[in-house]
């Protein structure tokens, strides 16, 4: 597994801006142990690294101030979102002060003749949904956790709807953030497209909060549909299901989205959600559009399912049916867990051309099974994009689950993919870089947080080695 190094640590500088934050800000900075615990090991499986003390600021003002202390006294910054991330990001390895963004938590502005809107960082994705159902407006990025869309912004988060709506890079036209100097670095203006410049807001999304902390938002909306259908479609092998998957999106169907499930998955959420579902590998589908398009979509993709001799393919247009379909869905994580009892999970997901997706889900399934692992595939079949959750216990289980993480990485490099289509690199995955882009983007990717942050207090630890 990933060894963590906890990093030199400025002592004298630390508990001076905790000083001077505390006379600032007042009751807004907790350094009480449990907090601190909290705003360090969430559901990472990682070793927890905590920060000194949390604040919390409420305006893009406060959070200038907050760096510009920082800054002064040299003192790393990490931060945190709602604590969903999967690889360490909001670990604190040199220490330093957690900047915790549910404070600003406002929707600033919604343009529902541009269909876009403005927010704050600590707005979730849900929040935001509720408060648009009104505008018939709806935000469609969903990775299945309530996430922060700062903290989904900051890691390049996608999710189930990607397929057709695109991931945080795609919705998001514009940002606001605070840079390592204090400075507010403001992105793009609402316009959909711009020729002006280097493209500052897709540097910032996926930094990680290495570069800056995100202060504000202008998201890309869409009209929610007339129609939706849900669809879920057994087939006889893995293999026949990716079949289909490629199938689908090469025939053009409009798909909203499309998940894969594998039998030891099925048999998860059945045992969790009580969804009675056929326990082979299943295929998971949504379609969007009108009461008509909607009925073609579904009745195409079973001429698909038909062709590559699908067990069972069923599909409801009833509200109740499609939401109770994907909450299992996105209940996975703790209906895979309920499998192994006491057990310690290990997410990780990989991201490879979807003509390679059968080959890598089926031989990750072997090889898991030659390394003795309990591991369920739930992946985001119609972007390549697959996850695994080790259940394991005990030392030497955890030693195997490493070894099958490296190979795992590799293998998805190997075929053209990534060692991360959404997780992010935080501490976890780091170390594949090199190996997937080559050492002259990791150097460049140096220069410019060396550009942008030569102290190294943005989230260190982070990406790489500073």
């Amino acid at each position: 597994m990933v060894q963590l190094n906890d990093l030199p640590r400025n002592e004298t500088g630390i508990e001076t801006a905790i000083s001077i934050l505390k006379q600032q800000f007042g009751p807004r900075v907790d350094t009480s142990p449990s907090l601190r615990d909290q705003h360090a090991h969430t559901t990472t499986w990682l070793r927890a690294q905590p920060p000194d003390a949390v604040v919390f600021p409420q305006s893009t003002a406060e959070v200038q101030e907050i760096v510009r202390i920082c800054a002064t006294h040299e003192v790393p910054i990490i931060p945190f979102g709602i604590g969903s991330s999967l690889e360490g990001h909001v670990n604190a390895p040199a220490g330093g002060i957690s900047v915790d963004f549910g404070q600003m938590n406002r929707v600033l502005e919604v343009n529902t003749e541009d269909f876009d809107c403005r927010v704050e960082p600590g707005v979730t994705r849900k929040q935001l949904n509720e408060e648009l159902r009104a505008t018939g407006l709806f935000f469609p990025v969903d990775p299945g956790a309530d996430a922060t869309l700062g903290g989904m912004a900051a890691t390049r988060a996608s999710g189930t709807n990607a397929v057709r709506y695109g991931t945080m890079k795609d919705v998001v036209l514009g940002l606001k953030a605070v840079l390592p100097n204090g400075e507010i670095l403001k992105t793009a203006q609402r316009a959909r497209k711009t020729s002006a410049g280097y493209d500052l807001t897709r540097l910032m999304i996926g930094s990680e909060g290495t570069l800056g902390l995100i202060t504000e938002l202008t998201l890309k909306l869409n009209g929610i549909p007339e129609a939706m259908s849900a669809a879920n479609c057994s087939f006889n092998t893995v293999e026949d299901a990716c079949n289909a998957v490629i199938m689908t999106i090469q025939s053009g169907i409009p798909v909203a989205r499309i998940e894969l499930l594998s039998t030891l998955q099925v048999q998860a959420v059945n045992q969790y959600s009580g969804t009675g579902l056929p326990e082979t590998p299943l295929l998971l589908l949504e379609f969007h559009g009108s009461a008509a398009s909607v009925q073609e979509q579904a009745s195409q993709f079973g001429e698909i399912a038909e062709e590559l001799n699908a067990q069972k393919f069923t599909w409801t247009t009833k509200n109740e049916d499609r939401i109770k379909l994907w909450q299992a869905r996105h209940d996975s994580y703790w209906a895979t867990l309920r499998l192994r009892p006491d057990a310690e999970g290990i997410s990780t997901d990989v991201c490879v051309p979807i003509s390679r997706l059968a080959e890598c889900v089926t031989t990750a399934e072997d090889k898991a099974r030659e390394f003795d692992l309990i591991a369920p595939v739930i992946g985001h079949a119609g972007d390549g994009n697959f996850h695994m959750l080790l259940l394991i216990k005990g030392e030497a289980e955890r030693a195997r689950a490493g070894e099958f993480i490296s190979w795992l990485n590799k293998m998805a490099i190997s075929m053209d993919g990534t060692c991360t289509g959404e997780h992010g690199l935080g501490q976890g995955k780091g170390q594949y870089l090199p190996l997937e882009l080559g050492q002259p983007a990791i150097d460049t990717m140096k220069a410019i947080k060396a550009a942008i942050d030569p102290k190294n207090i943005f989230n260190p630890g982070k990406l790489f080695q500073i």
